[in-house]
């Protein structure tokens, strides 16, 4: 059967950075500290295309991802991101033409939390990963990896939590005592969607219940699936005494990742995006920063 894939172009000749398959569904069983784990997780895969080829083996990514994650099943994967890399690898063996290939993976993930220890229950999260393999000249491969969480809570709004309380005390002028300045005043909430991402040099490792704690400590309040209605009052509460922007967020979850990883070496690249679904505007408001935890640590030489 002629291959028509590995005919030449129509049109120009242009090398494709980026060509696969997308939103392929799995079953990976992944290895956790206590147990083993089953995510349901959606990767897309995908090698740079060189400009004399008309077209990328597309099966190849299929059967691949089938051989790999198929066998987690026996032998399960350290993490989402360790089977990334796997792939990401193969990808270049599988395609000989290729110099580069990218593997993205999300994952539903689920923790127990709660707002007191009766009202526990899974509630769900993201992870995230990626890994970029790259050929080089003499042949050998280069893996970059990263290994992502994402975590809804809450902000409650810092500005107009001021603004009511010179209101309200312009009112009820009781609100001056100095003894109340403490008290939290009303203010508008927001849905919080924080995302953490490191990306790892090699030998490194983290545990994503880790990064998961550090993105919801950096939020006004995680919120949950299940709570009573003095439940809902002590989340609100809680909110409340943290009021935060989107960009305390980020610093929040920076000065975290400092304080949480302390092993992780300065040449670790973190990423934190977060976007507050706004209540009373119609627009959300979105904070993101990128930095080496070296220049997190103020290490010198560190960017």
């Amino acid at each position: 059967m002629k291959d028509v894939h590995a005919m030449p172009p129509a049109r120009g000749s242009l090398r494709l950075r980026r060509v696969g398959v997308a939103a392929l569904k799995k079953p990976l069983v992944v290895r956790r500290p206590e147990q083993l784990t089953t995510l349901t997780a959606t990767f897309s895969v995908a090698v740079d295309l060189p400009a004399e080829r008309k077209g990328s083996d597309l099966s190849r990514n299929a059967q691949l991802l089938a051989e790999i994650v198929d066998r987690t099943a026996t032998r399960p994967a350290s993490g989402l991101e360790s089977a990334c890399s796997e792939i990401a690898a193969e990808l270049l063996v599988r395609h000989a033409y290729a110099r580069e290939s990218t593997v993205h993976a999300t994952a539903p993930y689920f923790l127990s939390r709660g707002i007191t220890e009766e009202r526990r229950s899974l509630e769900d999260y993201l992870l995230i990963a990626e890994a970029r393999a790259t050929r080089g000249a003499d042949g050998s491969i280069t893996i970059a990896r990263s290994i992502g969480v994402e975590a809804v809570g809450m902000t409650a709004c810092p500005c107009a939590m001021e603004g009511c309380r010179e209101k309200l005390t312009a009112e009820f002028p009781l609100l001056a005592d100095p003894s109340l300045a403490g008290l939290p005043i009303i203010t508008h909430n927001q849905r919080n969607r924080t995302r953490l991402t490191f990306e790892l040099p090699p030998g490194s490792e983290v545990e994503a219940d880790e990064m998961i704690s550090v993105v919801e400590a950096s939020q006004s309040s995680p919120t949950f699936a299940i709570l009573k209605r003095g439940d809902e009052a002590q989340v609100v509460l809680d909110a409340h005494r943290h009021p935060r922007f989107v960009e305390d967020v980020i610093r929040e979850v920076m000065g975290g990742v400092v304080e949480r990883f302390p092993r992780l070496p300065d040449d670790t690249i973190v990423t934190a995006e977060t976007t507050s679904e706004e209540s009373i505007h119609k627009y959300d408001v979105a904070a993101a920063h990128t930095a080496t935890l070296g220049g997190l640590r103020g290490s010198p030489d560190r960017p």
